[in-house]
């Protein structure tokens, strides 16, 4: 099968497409004909050895940490998977295997695609809409009533945040630019401050949680708008820990942690026309190269999807 892998740390010309075996599969693992992936800003921070530390990757590795596809074959432990089955996956990112025909991904992390949507919007799940149900619901604890600040309300993670904050019962408000900006109310959002004219800092207080999906200057900016005791979750850099102690506010970064539970939740929402993907553009997988420098101009709309050869 065709895998696209590195052999070692590096930029986009690190990507090489080759043919590999197929992977095998162990006892409490499940082997899936990958029919769509998506990427994540993950993958560049992968590929640049810019988390090595907490992603200590062997080579050669294949790329990739969302996919959907159906179920080849599954080990007896992983024995309620059916060849056939339609199902979404987030591989350990340590291990990756996504930008590939098949790939191997333990059952843990393994959840019935929705019924209701193509494996192509699928694939944009896992990663993207489980940070933005971690962020809220398991570590700020988003309730209904209290007020949330979103930003980049368009992109990957934040275009997830915005519905499910909707959902809860939350005031969301959120900020983008352009024409995002009427995209991102489409999606839910009570209130949208475009960031190009408007300063968010400026016109916000006394808000409960912040979703930083941007950092750096915007991260900063953002503590002044939570009330005493309200909560900034980062998935970017880590928060400056003397802002949040003279704010009075909790904040931290966000390690998403894969659950299978916590995706099933989300492609049942899915099917209940709660929760729609946003797919930005498609690429096969020899165009790999193109879909990172989408990925990486920050500009994308949802999610990129690569379709594996």
């Amino acid at each position: 099968m065709k895998a696209a892998r590195i052999h070692g740390h590096g930029d986009l010309g690190n990507v090489v497409i080759e043919d590999i075996p197929t992977p095998e599969f162990g006892p409490d693992e499940v082997l899936i004909r990958v029919e769509a992936a998506s990427l994540n800003p993950l993958d560049l921070l992968l590929l640049g050895g810019k988390r090595r530390e907490v992603f200590p990757l062997s080579f050669p590795y294949t790329l990739g940490i969302d996919l959907a596809g159906t179920v080849e074959g599954a080990g007896p432990l992983a024995a309620r998977w059916r060849k056939g089955d339609r199902v979404i996956a987030r591989p350990d990112p340590v291990r990756g295997g996504a930008f590939a025909r098949y790939a191997v991904v333990p059952a843990t992390h393994v959840a019935a695609a929705p019924a209701h949507l193509s494996l192509d919007e699928a694939a944009g799940l896992p990663t993207a809409a489980g940070t933005a149900w971690q962020a809220l619901f398991e570590t700020a604890h988003l309730t209904r009533g209290q007020t949330v600040l979103i930003h980049a309300g368009a992109g990957g993670v934040g275009s997830f945040a915005v519905q499910l904050a909707k959902l809860a019962g939350a005031r969301t408000i959120a900020t983008a630019s352009g024409s995002n900006v009427e995209l991102v109310r489409r999606l839910g959002a009570d209130e949208v401050i475009d960031y190009r004219m408007e300063d968010f800092s400026a016109k916000l207080s006394g808000i409960d949680v912040v979703l930083d999906t941007v950092g750096g200057e915007t991260q900063q900016r953002s503590f002044p708008v939570l009330r005493a005791g309200g909560v900034l979750v980062s998935i970017t850099t880590p928060p400056d820990e003397a802002l949040a102690k003279a704010h009075a506010v909790s904040a931290s970064r966000l390690s998403h942690k894969t659950d299978a539970t916590r995706l099933g939740l989300i492609s049942g929402l899915c099917d209940a026309g709660s929760l729609q993907v946003l797919v930005d553009r498609k690429h096969p997988l020899a165009e790999l190269e193109l879909a990172l420098r989408h990925q990486a101009s920050g500009r994308a709309h949802g999610k990129i999807i690569l379709k594996p050869d």
